[in-house]
């Protein structure tokens, strides 16, 4: 483990945070260069995958690996763990069914959210939400089935009400979004379905990325295109009513979502959007993607996949939220070629981690 996660003075608390000050105000400093640390080999290779995930209080990255059934011998789906101290491999959990969204469930019955990480969620292709136990994470999970006919893929954690809030995308007759409470023992609260009906938007591309707002007690949610809204939404949830309370409309049919500070959304096509208002603030040119995740160690958000499924944009994370730079991954001058839609950041020591499909997870950092 770094220093930073086992300060025991108040004196190195204090120098830690003044490094990280500076290191969170470098974003606007004009330095740009990355450079790669290291590419982790997974055992078996990396060929399909989806999101990825990390937890910086334990130092653990988790990948949702989907296998190589043509392999000999055949490699099983997984999450693969990774160690962001040491940047190391540690670990596959082996699975039933391809994971899909991924998320680690801190403190479950403490209302705080601050307890150990107890719990990884995964949205499985047989339409579940597989709960892990870290704690043994080799026994049979458990799996509590959203009831939809597709893949249970992307999802976010309410720490408050102890809620996972798990979609079905690509669902028929129509994608759904479930509620499923983390307590006695898991089970379903209920759904909102996208398909026009109860006053509900009608999707016509899925649904992406979610994420928890603490502050207003909200899921906000990326659609990228619905019948009123052909350019995409964020709609904002609230997890108690089961509701949708807010559609902000976006301009550009976001997939990925994050939130940055000062109450905003960023997409992963570049709007921000202001959470108090629902009104879109600014829309950075250049990027793109899928899972795009913001790094409060250095204020930075990373865009898995960019444009072109091998490059990683870099934004700015503060104002004026410009585009810093674009980390290129992969190549498609080879056979197989690369590719990349996920990404994730340790916020203690700003390691990158960016799964690169045939080569591994390579780690990058700010030189």
């Amino acid at each position: 483990m770094t220093n930073r996660r086992n300060l025991t003075t108040s004196l190195l608390t204090i120098g830690a945070a003044f490094v990280l000050f500076m290191s969170a105000h470098a974003a606007d400093d004009g330095v740009s260069a990355y450079k790669l640390l290291t590419t982790i080999a997974i055992p078996g290779g990396l060929t399909g995958f989806d999101i990825s995930w990390v937890d910086s209080k334990s130092a653990r990255y988790y990948l949702a690996d989907r296998g190589n059934a043509a392999a000999t011998p055949p490699v099983s789906p997984r999450i693969d763990v990774i160690n962001t101290d040491s940047d190391t491999y540690l670990d596959s959990i082996n699975l039933s069914t391809a994971p899909n969204g991924v998320v680690a469930i801190r403190g479950i019955g403490d209302a705080n959210g601050q307890g150990p990480a107890g719990a990884l969620v995964v949205g499985g292709s047989d339409s579940t939400a597989i709960f892990i136990d870290l704690s043994n994470p080799h026994a049979t999970p458990l799996s509590v089935s959203t009831g939809g006919n597709h893949r249970a893929d992307e999802l976010a954690y309410d720490p408050m009400d102890h809620i996972v809030l798990i979609a079905n995308d690509q669902d028929t007759p129509a994608p759904f979004v479930s509620f499923i409470s983390t307590l006695n023992p898991p089970h379903v609260l209920g759904k909102i379905v996208y398909d026009g009906s109860l006053g509900n938007p009608q999707s016509t591309g899925g649904i992406e990325q979610p994420v928890w707002n603490t502050a207003r007690k909200r899921f906000y949610i990326s659609i990228p295109s619905t019948t009123a809204n052909p350019k995409g939404e964020v709609d904002e949830i609230d997890p108690t009513t089961m509701a949708i309370t807010r559609v902000s409309p976006t301009t550009c049919g976001p997939a990925g979502l994050t939130q940055i500070p000062g109450q905003s959304l960023m997409t992963s096509c570049g709007d921000i959007l202001d959470i108090r208002t629902g009104a879109v603030v600014q829309t950075v040119a250049g990027v793109g993607g899928d899972e795009i995740w913001f790094n409060s160690g250095d204020e930075r958000v990373y865009f898995g996949g960019g444009l072109n499924r091998i490059s990683v944009p870099v934004v700015n994370g503060v104002t004026p939220y410009n585009l810093i730079t674009i980390l290129t991954v992969g190549t498609t001058a080879v056979t197989p070629a690369h590719t990349t839609h996920s990404v994730a950041a340790d916020s203690e020591n700003n390691h990158i981690f960016v799964p690169v499909s045939h080569e591994g997870v390579k780690v990058y950092t700010e030189e």
